[in-house]
């Protein structure tokens, strides 16, 4: 009798243990699946968040950086407009620079007067080409010439401040790149030149403590069928070695900038026009690198 109460109780013990024993495995192994559960979940966000990201590099690949672009005239900037594009529409702050006001640009297309009426036409023009291209501008107060006609006295005091001026825009924008004209200015133009020399200058007066690369518009030798234009403004294709590609929608969106600039150019032109022209080159803009000395050298023959 004792025996079967004893062995009775036992077995409710054991029962009882058992059933906790469950109990508790039931317990660790909902918290188990509830902690899987949860670490799928932020799995499942983290890939959410990396895809967002990937998808907005992909889109943005140049957000954070800057480009400075410095050219003579109002319309100069068409000779690289399509990559101007580009960068601002991948997410780069894109400034543009125009140093003269544009006032001698007569030609044979319209009637328009040299003088200070034309420079209020060609800043209207230079604003609209700069909002489509989606770039921010700063447009210079300098004379179409550099007042070269004035002599010493009116010239170079004009092309001193113009380098001091290009110097602080630098300093302002802090650019990780700079595009500007090279030694052949791409028609020989002495604006062109001269804006080119002073914008490498300004590059090369210190030691700028935030990297910064410069680089020069070039034409490739191949591109080129006079044999004057070769000597006059060619490259060969080994100096030439920064080839920016850029798509359909940027030449598009840079033939519509190049028609704001009405009072320069052939009123018969079509965006098409532009657009054929601009592809001979094969989408691709071609620049020089400017490329500082590794070492020291005591002799000009290494």
């Amino acid at each position: 009798m004792v025996y079967h109460v004893l062995s009775g109780q036992a077995k409710d013990l054991f029962q009882s243990l058992e059933t906790g024993r469950n109990q508790k495995t039931s317990i660790m192994q909902k918290h188990q699946l509830s902690t899987i559960q949860m670490l799928r979940q932020r799995l499942y966000v983290l890939l959410v968040i990396l895809l967002a990201g990937t998808s907005s590099w992909a889109q943005n690949p140049y957000e954070g950086k800057t480009l400075l672009a410095v050219f003579a005239h109002p319309d100069d900037e068409s000779t690289i407009s399509p990559i101007l594009a580009k960068y601002a529409r991948e997410g780069a702050k894109v400034h543009l620079v125009v140093v003269t006001d544009g006032r001698y640009g007569t030609n044979d297309f319209h009637d328009h007067k040299a003088g200070d009426e034309l420079v209020v036409t060609r800043r209207e023009e230079m604003r609209c080409a700069a909002e489509l291209l989606g770039v921010e501008l700063t447009h210079l107060n300098f004379h179409d010439q550099l007042k070269a006609s004035e002599g010493y006295d009116g010239h170079v005091p004009h092309a001193r401040e113009m380098v001091k001026q290009l110097s602080d825009i630098v300093e302002k924008t802090k650019p990780d790149a700079i595009i500007t004209w090279g030694p052949d200015g791409g028609s020989t133009h002495m604006d062109h030149r001269l804006v080119g020399a002073s914008v490498t200058q300004v590059y090369l007066s210190k030691d700028w403590q935030r990297p910064m690369s410069l680089y020069f518009y070039g034409t490739p030798l191949n591109n080129i069928d006079d044999a004057d234009g070769k000597v006059l403004r060619g490259q060969a294709s080994k100096y030439l070695r920064t080839k920016v590609s850029y798509t359909d929608e940027d030449l598009e969106m840079a033939a519509k900038s190049y028609r704001c600039h009405y009072s320069q150019i052939d009123p018969m032109l079509t965006e098409a026009d532009f657009m054929d022209r601009k592809s001979k080159n094969g989408k691709f803009v071609y620049l020089r690198k400017f490329e500082a000395p590794k070492s020291d050298s005591d002799s000009v023959f290494e």
